[in-house]
């Protein structure tokens, strides 16, 4: 065999070697693009969302435009695919907050979450405000001045006879005000771990890994 014909095998063994390598290349790179194909899906308004709160929330603490961070406790699944898995993190908004009065004025504490984030993207999301009052004042108010209005007339009376139930009566009444003005406050508080339930009030799409 020539030194021409050994030079020429050679080649052809290098251009034989290096096609393989590049197809084994190219398979491994099919593969892996395969593997990371993304899918966008599209989410419908109404679709529930529900988290569980990392932190307090409060109607006399916090003001409108506060943000809070919340947890995905339920995944979210669309055809048997999960598309927001139960773990990822959310960021909400407070929307409104009212603090409760002492006599009148219910407590009102408004949020909507923001985004959620699924595979290290951010997707801004809108959902229709999860609100929350606080508890009427007015049977606790009746109560209270009425039963101190009652209890002042009684004492009174027993203690003066006619004129005494006159005198009681308005006394106790003021002392029933004092009462409710000092415990009167309800806010609305929602500790750490507290569950909501949003809900898309617009479509997103999240783009996922099949």
């Amino acid at each position: 065999m020539t030194l021409k014909t050994l030079t020429t095998l050679s080649k052809r063994s290098y251009i034989l070697i290096g096609g393989a390598v590049l197809l084994a290349a190219a398979i491994a790179v099919g593969a892996a693009v395969s593997r990371d194909k993304s899918v966008p899906v599209t989410l419908a308004d109404e679709t529930p969302i529900q988290v569980t709160l990392n932190q307090a929330l409060a109607s006399n603490k916090n003001r409108p435009g506060d943000h809070f961070e919340a947890t995905v406790s339920a995944p979210i699944v669309v055809d048997g695919k999960t598309i927001v898995p139960a773990g990822a993190q959310a960021t909400g908004l407070v929307v409104d907050a009212e603090r409760s009065g002492r006599l009148m004025g219910r407590a009102r504490l408004e949020l909507a979450l923001e985004s959620v984030d699924v595979n290290g993207v951010a997707y801004d999301i809108h959902t229709l405000d999860t609100g929350r009052k606080g508890g009427s004042h007015k049977k606790r108010n009746f109560a209270l001045i009425g039963g101190g209005a009652g209890g002042g007339a009684i004492i009174g009376a027993i203690a003066g006879g006619g004129k005494g139930a006159l005198i009681g009566g308005p006394v106790g009444a003021g002392a029933g005000v004092a009462t409710a003005f000092i415990t009167g406050k309800k806010d609305v508080r929602l500790p750490p771990e507290t569950r909501l339930t949003f809900r898309l009030s617009q479509p997103v799409t999240i783009t996922t890994k099949s």
